[in-house]
């Protein structure tokens, strides 16, 4: 691993670098920073260049993405840190736990879908044993076509 030169500390790193160092795409790089999730400044000759907290933005945002949360969500959460500044640890544990209470309801949502899917396909037919005690009368066929349960 080369050894970081003090005098680059303060440097801006160009797309490729941050690139190469996050793991992503250019083009990943390009679209988060369409979506405002991250920001770049212009060199002289007109090329993007970021400054190093964009490199624990970027993580926030692939550890985001992994898990689900939707890029709008993801813009608020990096919305609300300071520019400018690498997230820390107590930023994390803040948009981590908005976090918690959209994958707990996902969860169980998906645990009931789990949990009916040998049962019922959710549309509100009576063909399937099952449907005359889940939806008697078909009674979710008031509610519209389609799956009603989903």
């Amino acid at each position: 691993m080369a050894k970081l030169d003090p005098a680059d500390i303060g440097r801006h790193l160009t797309v490729g670098e941050v690139a190469r160092r996050a793991g992503v795409a250019v083009s990943a790089l390009h679209f988060y920073e369409s979506k405002g999730l991250i920001a770049s400044v212009r060199s002289s000759g007109g090329q993007r260049r970021y400054g190093r907290d964009v490199l624990r933005r970027v993580a926030v945002i692939k550890v985001a993405q992994r898990i689900g949360i939707p890029l709008a969500s993801v813009a608020a959460a990096l919305a609300s840190l300071p520019e400018e500044r690498t997230p820390t640890r107590d930023d994390w544990t803040r948009l981590s736990s908005l976090w918690r209470c959209e994958l707990d309801d996902r969860i169980a949502q998906l645990t009931r879908l789990r949990d009916q899917l040998d049962d019922c396909i959710g549309c509100g037919c009576l063909s399937i044993v099952a449907c005359k005690l889940r939806n008697p009368l078909d009674q979710l066929s008031e509610q519209g076509p389609g799956p009603q349960r989903l």
